[in-house]
């Protein structure tokens, strides 16, 4: 067994505790697929990841790093919120960026690029590929949730990288209320990012965040939210019924519903509310149609593992 660099970090939140936690092993040289698996396993965490040594290939294109990514159940070519935090936790241990101000990442899908967007890290979400759901799965998939389908607003297979079955419906209390049959979910083979379009305040003012309200939230939903779309992710066929914050289900959500005009070329989503969690994301197009995700994150722990 060797001693490892690891951190501990929360991504998609300013506030320790309230994102999404995610272990990095910092020097993933010599270790095995089945190590990595089992040790991803071990966090039990939604995801864990690896760094490396860039590729030769990965290299030649800039990347500055390698990342293998798990869940406790199996490995993903790419995820968000493990693309923020990963990064975080390079820099934050000595990491070097070839190029200031961008770091270019290699993973499952390739090289994704990440650059400092209004203060904090994004990544370029990657090419998404969508289509309509078979109608059937759709079916069962709505029974599993407990939804009606006029409640559905839009529906999208949604693949870039991950793949989910994305529902946008019309209301947010229906969608924190959701209780999903998650063997179902299991059963049918399919992950599911559901979201819902916040109302405007009545009064027309600009909405203000309140710090004291996200670190006794709770359950409950935040007083006087800033965010503009609430989102659940169920992946019960990963091992994981809910994920606090994820990240590539909502770089593949924006870039459909920004696509589809439900909503705009900026915006910033909450996820996590069901779950006593606060993370919020940041949307946002660029002129040239590249979707970037960004937010924020907390470092937690900070030591060595043996593996």
């Amino acid at each position: 067994m060797t001693t490892r660099a690891f951190r501990q970090v929360d991504v998609f939140t300013d506030t320790a505790l309230l994102g999404n936690p995610l272990a990095v092993v910092l020097d993933g040289t010599g270790l095995s697929d089945a190590q990595m698996q089992a040790f991803a396993a071990w966090t039990q965490l939604s995801e864990t990841t690896f760094v490396l040594p860039p590729t030769p290939e990965g290299a030649a294109g800039g990347a500055d790093y390698r990342v293998r990514i798990f869940t406790p159940g199996m490995e993903l070519p790419f995820a968000g919120h493990p693309t923020l935090g990963t990064a975080h936790a390079w820099l934050s241990a000595g990491g070097q960026p070839r190029q200031s101000g961008q770091l270019v990442q290699e993973c499952g899908v390739g090289l994704v690029t990440l650059k400092s967007i209004a203060g904090r890290w994004a990544f370029a979400a990657p090419p998404l590929q969508r289509h309509t759901p078979a109608p059937a799965l759709l079916a069962e998939v709505l029974a599993a949730l407990g939804l009606h389908a006029d409640e559905v607003l839009a529906a999208q297979d949604l693949n870039n990288g991950p793949h989910w079955l994305g529902l946008l419906i019309d209301s947010v209390d229906s969608l924190l209320a959701l209780e999903p049959d998650h063997a179902a979910l299991k059963r049918l083979n399919t992950k599911v990012g559901i979201a819902a379009k916040r109302a405007p305040s009545r009064d027309g003012l600009i909405r203000r965040a309140n710090r004291e309200a996200r670190a006794f939230a709770s359950s409950a939903r935040i007083t006087d939210d800033p965010t503009d779309l609430e989102v659940r992710a169920f992946a019960a066929p990963v091992g994981i019924a809910e994920d606090p914050v994820t990240g590539s289900l909502n770089a593949s959500l924006a870039q459909w519903l920004m696509a589809e005009g439900h909503m705009p070329a900026r915006y910033s989503a909450r996820q996590g509310t069901a779950l006593g969690r606060a993370g919020q994301v940041f949307l946002s197009q660029d002129d040239t149609g590249q979707v970037w995700v960004g937010g924020d994150v907390v470092g937690c722990v900070e030591g060595t593992v043996r593996l």
